[in-house]
């Protein structure tokens, strides 16, 4: 049976509490815990942060809302937070940053596949293989800098192979902007899709140019700087898939959908019985939160929820599983695709605005051929190879 929107108005907002203990609580076990667990607490994370953000730009534009702005906006803070700790400090720097960019190959790779607009799923798939060759070259980086396997965080759902070489992904910003969806055709689907998607890579470009200053190695900072300036593309191309025609509460009714829709995905796949509890207490906020905007929506907008949702069934949710096949399938026909405006096209095609930049950019060398070179990923490192061919 589908979910529905309207079927349950949740918790209502002022019985939403938290403390700091119950707020702070256990994290999951890097090792222990099933890879598809972080995938969905990063995931989760990014949608949250993506709602707070989303939650202030609209502030600033509308004064009558923002006090009901506030008031969900404290709230999905402090559910941010119980969700972000939930990644604990056995997790390094870069063993999280290899969970961000599973995320992002698993995610994107299971939109590409159910988004019905053959537009926007070319749009999933061009980014999805940059995303997997940011996971290659991480791999390399914790390999030789910090002696770890990346398939100990990966946990064989995701290849560690080469993808779009990041090298070429670098673009002038007139080829990342893409063309929108339209709010009057579109389907709740791929609305749901753009939004879940801007959330996770945005999150991935604030975490690396944060993350990026925390290292000593030379080559580990500048790999961070490289791939946060491609994960700011990838948030230029998925953000302006969104119709900018959509009114403040149309939006935020969106974001509020969202965050429902990907709560429930959660309850119907997690396998840790202590997450998935705090899934289904998250599922019940969002849906408080969602009636909440739904009502102001009436009033400012005049207008039904129905006309952007229907009769309220939400689409079956987003797989956690792994897309192996899909994105090898995608790597072999796909991989030498380039950007030309808002087209995608063969690689002879590309725009000469972007291969200027990138000659420019890459001119001093490219720290993500530096730290690959002559890497390829076997069972537990370098250093395991290194006694296998002495020995």
């Amino acid at each position: 049976m589908a979910f529905n929107l309207f079927s349950s108005r949740g918790q209502p907002i002022d019985r939403q509490r938290f403390t700091w203990r119950d707020m702070v609580g256990k994290p999951i076990s890097k090792l222990d815990d099933d890879a598809f667990t972080r995938v969905r607490v990063i995931l989760m994370n990014g949608i949250e942060q993506e709602c707070q953000r989303f939650s202030h730009m609209a502030a600033r534009r509308n004064k009558d809302l923002r006090v009901d702005l506030a008031r969900i906006r404290r709230i999905e803070q402090h559910q941010a937070t119980m969700v972000n700790w939930l990644l604990g400090p056995d997790h390094s720097p870069l063993e999280i940053t290899l969970g961000y960019e599973q995320t992002a190959i698993e995610v994107t790779a299971a939109v590409a596949q159910r988004e019905p607009d053959p537009y926007l799923a070319q749009a999933y798939r061009f980014g999805m293989l940059e995303d997997f060759d940011h996971l290659y070259r991480f791999s390399a980086l914790i390999d030789r800098l910090e002696g770890k396997d990346a398939n100990n965080i990966v946990q064989n759902y995701t290849d560690i192979l080469p993808g779009r070489p990041t090298v070429a992904e670098h673009r002038a910003p007139e080829d990342d902007v893409r063309e929108h969806y339209d709010r009057a055709t579109a389907s709740p689907l791929t609305k749901l899709h753009a939004l879940t998607i801007v959330s996770t890579e945005f999150q991935v470009n604030q975490y690396y140019l944060n993350a990026g200053p925390l290292f000593a190695d030379p080559v580990a900072r500048q790999l961070y700087a490289e791939i946060a300036s491609i994960e700011e593309q990838h948030v230029t191309q998925y953000e302006s898939l969104l119709d900018p025609g959509e009114t403040w509460m149309e939006q935020w009714l969106l974001h509020e959908a969202a965050e429902v829709y990907n709560y429930y995905g959660c309850v119907q796949q997690e396998t840790n019985p202590r997450l998935k509890a705090i899934w289904e207490r998250f599922l019940d906020y969002e849906l408080g939160h969602f009636h909440y905007a739904a009502d102001l929506f009436r009033q400012i907008d005049r207008r039904d929820p129905a006309e952007l949702f229907g009769n309220g069934d939400l689409p079956e949710p987003i797989p956690f599983a792994s897309q192996r096949d899909f994105v090898r399938q995608t790597l072999s026909r796909e991989v030498d695709l380039r950007a030309n405006g808002t087209r995608f096209v063969d690689r002879a095609q590309e725009s000469q605005a972007s291969i200027a930049y990138r000659e420019h950019i890459n001119s001093d060398g490219s720290p993500s051929e530096t730290v690959a070179a002559g890497y390829a990923w076997i069972p537990g490192t370098e250093l395991n190879r290194k006694v296998a061919l002495a020995a």
